[in-house]
């Protein structure tokens, strides 16, 4: 069975996205299950998330190794040759981190000029664009991955475009304002172009032996982010925006008809309302682990105790919820021709 790719994305930043990948990393990884968290923000925050300041020093500033996701793109960028093997840092034995590096930027404009490249039928082309889905199989057979988790940067350039590309399954993190709302309308369309451009590339292809990602890119939802609560209901001013959350994603992003009297309790795409854990995310960002691995040693107390069991639920069910709808999806999926 194929590895499922999921993509975490959305072009507003700001939402919580890498906090959000990086919980579901070891939520994972504590299931049970071979994970690979994927760093492709040129911002490297996911990397930042897992890895102390001097790991990441000696990870840099190495010059031996292919430890980085723009070194294992580093020659086809100058010109000497493909895709490097990626040397996988690992944080736990289930858990691995491709690490990102402020550099991708650099390879920003030559997967632009590139992908016009792949209408000419051009071999450069293709390896170019297809860089980032030939990593992430590479990363999955080094360490046997049962999941890969795809962090992104918040913008709709070339980077994100050939990410997205590679990605099996794409959930979009939302907060409730209106910056959300609005980026949902011009993500949805973009997604949707940039899937049948690919698909228009692909069969442009004259590399028999190159391994080229499906672009699948299918949405299995979306989760809301910082859900604050004031007597177990969103606070008011937020609530307008939460309210139009359901038919925006479904028209922008699904580019289907509106539901009447839809709300997010009751929206089959809403992966689930993570609410905001207040004192406990700085706690866990100052002992470097998810905020259900806290602890009284990390300086859990009282209350708050039952409210690291309680993000572990949440974050298990959001977990469970993930893999039911790739599941689901893959089921209704239809073979790319």
């Amino acid at each position: 069975m194929r590895v499922p790719v999921i993509a975490f994305f959305n072009n507003k930043g700001g939402v919580g996205k890498t906090t959000l990948v990086y919980h579901l990393a070891w939520m994972y990884h504590d299931l049970g299950l071979r994970v690979v968290a994927v760093d492709l923000d040129p911002q490297a925050n996911l990397t930042a998330a897992f890895l102390e300041f001097e790991q990441l020093e000696k990870l840099w500033l190495s010059n031996t190794l292919t430890n980085t996701v723009f070194r294992c793109v580093a020659p086809l960028i100058r010109g000497t040759g493909d895709i490097a093997k990626p040397h996988l840092q690992k944080i736990k034995p289930r858990l691995s981190l491709l690490v990102g590096d402020l550099l991708l930027s650099s390879f920003e404009g030559l997967l632009a000029t590139e992908w016009s490249g792949c209408i000419d039928s051009k071999e450069r082309s293709f390896r170019i664009v297809s860089a980032f889905g030939r990593l992430l199989q590479e990363s999955m057979y080094s360490c046997n991955a049962d999941v890969i988790l795809m962090d992104l940067g918040p913008n709709l350039g070339s980077i994100n475009r050939a990410a997205l590309i590679a990605a099996d399954y794409i959930v979009v993190p939302l907060s409730p304002d209106l910056f959300s709302l609005q980026g949902l309308k011009n993500l949805g369309p973009t997604l949707r172009q940039w899937k049948f451009e690919w698909h228009e590339r692909i069969k442009r292809n004259v590399v028999a032996d190159l391994l080229l990602p499906r672009g699948f890119m299918r949405p299995i939802g979306y989760v809301l982010l910082q859900h604050q609560e004031a007597a177990n209901r969103p606070i008011k001013a937020y609530h307008q925006w939460i309210a139009r959350i359901p038919n925006t994603y479904r028209q922008a992003v699904l580019n289907q008809p509106i539901e009447e009297n839809l709300i997010v309790n009751d929206d089959p795409h809403c992966l689930t309302l993570l609410k905001h854990y207040k004192s406990l995310m700085p706690l866990a960002q100052e002992a470097r682990k998810p905020v259900f691995h806290l602890t009284g040693a990390d300086g859990v107390k009282g209350a708050n105790i039952q409210a690291v069991e309680h993000a572990r639920q949440d974050f298990e069910q959001l977990a469970r919820n993930i893999s039911k709808n790739c599941k689901a999806s893959r089921a209704n999926a239809k073979p790319v021709k």
